[in-house]
């Protein structure tokens, strides 16, 4: 059975359009890749667990943020691979400022085959971005997300 991760993205309006919450990914292969490295906060979902639930966990884990708005259902994306990201937006309600300082720590043999453990954070960066910059932001089968979310807010109106 193919992984299946869920998430939230957060989005908030601002005078110059809609910003979303975006996280860069942590550890030695990251620090200096931008383009189609960001993701929205996400993570698998544990055997027996809701899909939201574990989306919410999450966005907790990864960003520190409590979500404190009723996320609305946004759809399931077909990940590169076999993964699949089920996915809900929320509004910011403006309070929503991420610490990273609670982000999960992954270990892993670094350097390659050097037999030694380093500890590295799963999420090193999160920022607001207008959805032109998250599209080239974003992995790539996550660059839809921030297009449905576009066009969800243009049905709400």
């Amino acid at each position: 059975m193919a992984a299946v991760s869920a998430g939230i993205l957060l989005y908030r309006l601002v005078t110059s359009g809609i910003e979303v919450l975006l996280v860069h990914p942590g550890g030695p292969f990251w620090p200096k890749k931008n383009e189609s490295a960001w993701s929205i906060p996400k993570g698998l979902v544990d055997p027996r667990e809701d899909h939201l639930d574990a989306a919410k966990r999450e966005l907790l884990e990864e960003t520190g943020i409590k979500l404190r708005s009723d996320p609305q259902w946004l759809g399931s994306y077909k990940q590169p691979g076999s993964k699949t990201v089920d996915v809900w937006v929320a509004k910011a309600d403006g309070s929503e400022n991420p610490d990273l300082s609670v982000s999960t720590m992954l270990e892993l043999e670094w350097p390659p085959r050097s037999g030694q453990r380093a500890f590295f954070p799963e999420v090193d960066r999160a920022e607001w971005s207008n959805l032109e910059d998250a599209a080239r932001a974003l992995h790539k089968g996550q660059v839809a997300i921030s297009t449905d979310l576009r066009s969800k807010l243009s049905d709400s109106e």
